[in-house]
Protein backbone atom coordinates (compact mmCIF):
# COMPACT_ATOMS: atom_id res chain seq x y z
CA UNK A 1 0.00 0.00 0.00
CA UNK A 2 1.10 3.69 -1.30
CA UNK A 3 1.90 6.34 1.16
CA UNK A 4 -1.70 8.09 0.06
CA UNK A 5 -3.36 5.02 0.16
CA UNK A 6 -2.23 4.75 3.70
CA UNK A 7 -3.32 8.38 4.27
CA UNK A 8 -7.03 7.84 2.89
CA UNK A 9 -7.23 5.00 4.40
CA UNK A 10 -6.42 6.86 8.21
CA UNK A 11 -8.40 9.87 7.38
CA UNK A 12 -11.88 7.49 6.56
CA UNK A 13 -11.12 5.72 9.90
CA UNK A 14 -10.51 9.58 11.27
CA UNK A 15 -14.38 10.16 10.00
CA UNK A 16 -15.88 6.71 11.28
CA UNK A 17 -14.37 6.82 14.47
CA UNK A 18 -16.74 9.00 16.63
CA UNK A 19 -16.99 9.83 20.41
CA UNK A 20 -12.98 11.09 20.79
CA UNK A 21 -13.32 14.33 19.46
CA UNK A 22 -11.63 15.46 16.21
CA UNK A 23 -9.25 12.64 14.93
CA UNK A 24 -6.26 14.16 13.52
CA UNK A 25 -3.86 11.82 11.03
CA UNK A 26 -0.19 12.45 10.65
CA UNK A 27 2.69 11.04 8.80
CA UNK A 28 4.35 8.69 10.73
CA UNK A 29 7.40 7.74 9.45
CA UNK A 30 6.13 4.87 6.53
CA UNK A 31 3.18 5.70 7.64
CA UNK A 32 0.18 7.94 9.16
CA UNK A 33 -0.59 8.21 12.49
CA UNK A 34 -4.58 8.42 14.08
CA UNK A 35 -4.53 11.12 16.70
CA UNK A 36 -6.61 12.25 18.96
CA UNK A 37 -6.44 15.38 21.65
CA UNK A 38 -2.87 15.37 20.73
CA UNK A 39 -2.22 12.02 21.56
CA UNK A 40 -1.23 9.12 19.32
CA UNK A 41 -3.36 6.48 19.96
CA UNK A 42 -2.76 3.91 16.26
CA UNK A 43 -1.15 4.33 12.95
CA UNK A 44 -1.78 2.51 10.01
CA UNK A 45 1.53 0.82 8.24
CA UNK A 46 1.49 -0.87 5.23
CA UNK A 47 -2.11 -1.32 5.34
CA UNK A 48 -2.41 -2.33 8.47
CA UNK A 49 -4.07 -0.72 11.35
CA UNK A 50 -2.45 -0.46 14.64
CA UNK A 51 -3.41 0.42 17.75
CA UNK A 52 -2.14 1.20 21.66
CA UNK A 53 -2.61 -1.16 23.61
CA UNK A 54 -1.87 -1.35 27.72
CA UNK A 55 -1.67 -4.76 30.33
CA UNK A 56 -5.67 -4.86 30.36
CA UNK A 57 -6.48 -4.73 26.56
CA UNK A 58 -2.92 -7.05 24.98
CA UNK A 59 -5.19 -10.27 26.14
CA UNK A 60 -8.05 -9.10 23.81
CA UNK A 61 -5.80 -8.80 20.66
CA UNK A 62 -3.28 -12.38 21.73
CA UNK A 63 -6.64 -14.18 21.75
CA UNK A 64 -8.12 -12.96 18.44
CA UNK A 65 -4.01 -13.82 16.91
CA UNK A 66 -3.02 -10.62 16.31
CA UNK A 67 0.21 -9.51 16.71
CA UNK A 68 2.56 -6.95 17.63
CA UNK A 69 4.02 -3.94 15.59
CA UNK A 70 7.30 -5.40 14.33
CA UNK A 71 9.79 -4.10 11.61
CA UNK A 72 13.41 -5.33 10.27
CA UNK A 73 15.99 -3.67 12.21
CA UNK A 74 19.77 -4.77 11.99
CA UNK A 75 20.30 -7.65 11.97
CA UNK A 76 17.12 -8.73 14.34
CA UNK A 77 13.43 -7.86 14.32
CA UNK A 78 12.33 -4.82 16.50
CA UNK A 79 9.33 -5.43 18.10
CA UNK A 80 6.90 -2.83 19.64
CA UNK A 81 4.74 -4.52 21.72
CA UNK A 82 3.13 -1.29 22.80
CA UNK A 83 1.15 -1.18 18.88
CA UNK A 84 -0.96 -4.36 18.28
CA UNK A 85 -2.55 -5.62 14.93
CA UNK A 86 -6.35 -4.39 14.72
CA UNK A 87 -8.49 -7.20 13.98
CA UNK A 88 -9.95 -6.95 10.13
CA UNK A 89 -13.52 -7.64 11.27
CA UNK A 90 -13.57 -4.05 12.77
CA UNK A 91 -13.41 -1.88 10.16
CA UNK A 92 -17.49 -3.43 8.83
CA UNK A 93 -18.50 -2.41 12.18
CA UNK A 94 -18.57 1.40 12.74
CA UNK A 95 -19.78 0.78 16.81
CA UNK A 96 -16.79 -1.78 17.42
CA UNK A 97 -14.25 0.40 15.23
CA UNK A 98 -14.86 3.33 18.06
CA UNK A 99 -15.46 0.61 20.99
CA UNK A 100 -11.41 -0.35 19.85
CA UNK A 101 -10.13 3.27 19.06
CA UNK A 102 -11.47 4.01 22.24
CA UNK A 103 -9.68 1.07 24.23
CA UNK A 104 -6.61 2.62 22.55
CA UNK A 105 -6.98 6.01 23.26
CA UNK A 106 -7.13 4.88 26.89
CA UNK A 107 -4.08 2.79 27.00
CA UNK A 108 -2.18 5.81 25.30
CA UNK A 109 -3.29 8.24 27.98
CA UNK A 110 -2.66 5.80 30.87
CA UNK A 111 0.98 5.42 28.96
CA UNK A 112 1.37 9.79 28.87
CA UNK A 113 0.37 9.27 32.92
CA UNK A 114 2.53 6.52 33.79
CA UNK A 115 5.35 8.55 32.05
CA UNK A 116 4.26 11.75 34.18
CA UNK A 117 4.49 10.27 37.53
CA UNK A 118 7.38 8.61 36.99
CA UNK A 119 9.00 11.73 35.65
CA UNK A 120 7.97 13.30 38.70
CA UNK A 121 9.07 10.49 41.13
CA UNK A 122 12.85 10.74 38.87
CA UNK A 123 12.33 7.00 38.23
CA UNK A 124 11.78 5.59 34.72
CA UNK A 125 8.08 3.82 33.95
CA UNK A 126 8.42 0.59 33.81
CA UNK A 127 6.94 -0.82 30.92
CA UNK A 128 8.40 -1.07 27.26
CA UNK A 129 7.20 1.56 24.10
Amino acid sequence: MNKVTTHNLALDLATRIEGLGAISVRRFFGGTALIADGIQFGFIMKGSLYLRVDDASRPRFEALGMNPFSYPGRGKTVTVSSYYAAPDDIFDDNEQLREWAADAYQAALGAIHKISRATETGGLPDTAA
